[in-house]
């Protein structure tokens, strides 16, 4: 390399690894550098258009993309998170945002979870899990939605898949992160009753943030070190920590999702069981994992999709790719018609379910 090209220290050490004479054009197009991306948290407003619906609990936040007519996937978010944090990078992929091009998008988000929410007045009772999953209705009659794909990610997995539970008709498939069947263990309950402690007089304790970075990370030494310093940031600094903590009380109150597998054909008719296609996604540095397994094991095999995707906590926003790649097989086997090209894809509604 002649001496007066200036080249990056980075990049003069990754080709000072390689022989010189194996380096054609077709090898050198495949070498990418390691150079992090800036990742910010902040709305950039791709999420769609803010609206207002009241529910029995009170207004919550709902922000839509795209026309209601066409087929809608509906999200729910995570603890410590919502709409924006949860979902707005993932959807911005390119791949991703191939596949939705004609979808519609609803993001649901749990009261006071918003950006910028007002603290909860003095005295408001927080919906439970179960309630939690009843404002759905709500989101579902005031855009005028026959059915959707739903999209939710840890505490979001569990009121999406309740939902699926008790309205069997309004739900096309289920695409599940990390989810959770069971209540809640005796060490994350103790745990956790801290941290509300903390919260509910406002305060953002270290400990909180750890317990939030070990929720959404797992094994945080071996994810990604600028995501983890983001999210540790935002849970630091951009949480209304009295709203949270009331989200936590009722997430760790979380009763069984009573759901079985049943094999008998005869019999599926008369148990609790969730009825549509699911894809169970987790990471192998998630501390969800076992959670996901007995998820799995009590949905109907013929149903089920599990997957676990490697070197990643945070799955949706360490490995978008393989989510994506994932999500677009999931939904071609529902009878969508979705493009795998990166330039164009195409999607069409499937033949509807009776009920």
């Amino acid at each position: 390399m002649p001496s007066s090209i200036a080249v990056p220290a980075e990049q003069a050490s990754l080709l000072g690894t390689m022989p010189s004479d194996a380096l054609d054009d077709i090898e050198l197009r495949h070498v990418q550098l390691s150079v992090s991306n800036s990742r910010s948290l902040s709305e950039d407003g791709s999420t769609g258009s803010k609206e207002t619906v009241d529910t029995q609990h009170g207004p919550i936040t709902v922000a839509v993309t795209g026309d209601t007519s066409k087929p809608v996937i509906l999200t729910y978010h995570d603890l410590g998170l919502n709409h924006v944090t949860n979902f707005q990078a993932f959807f911005l992929y390119p791949e991703m945002r191939n596949i939705l091009n004609n979808f519609c998008i609803v993001h649901v988000n749990a009261p006071g979870q918003e950006e910028g929410a007002p603290t909860l007045p003095e005295g408001y009772v927080y919906p439970t899990m179960e309630e939690l999953s009843e404002t759905i209705t709500c989101v579902k009659n005031h855009f005028h939605l026959r059915t959707f794909i739903g999209f939710g990610v840890g505490l979001g997995a569990n009121i999406l898949a309740r939902y699926a539970t008790k309205y069997p008709c309004d739900v096309d498939a289920l695409v599940l992160v990390n989810c959770s069947s069971t209540q809640a263990g005796w060490i994350e309950w103790g745990y956790q009753k801290l941290n509300i402690r903390h919260l509910r007089s406002g305060t953002m304790t270290t400990g909180t943030v750890d317990y939030l970075l070990w929720h959404h990370f797992g094994k945080r030494e071996e994810c990604n070190q600028d995501l983890v310093t983001v999210y540790r940031q935002h849970f630091e600094k951009a949480l209304n920590a009295t709203n949270l903590g009331l989200l936590v009380d009722s997430y760790i109150r979380r009763t069984d999702l009573g759901i079985v597998r049943e094999l008998d054909p005869n019999k599926k008719k008369d148990v609790r069981m969730i009825r549509c296609q699911v894809l169970n996604i987790t990471a192998n540095h998630s501390p969800h994992i076992e959670d996901t397994v007995t998820f799995n094991g009590r949905l109907d095999p013929t149903l089920a999709t599990w997957m676990k995707i490697q070197d990643c906590g945070l799955v949706i926003d360490e490995a978008p790719g393989k989510v994506v790649e994932a999500f677009r097989l999931f939904l071609q086997g529902q009878g969508y018609a979705v493009s795998g090209s990166r330039r164009s894809s195409a999607v069409s509604i499937g033949e509807g379910k009776s009920c």
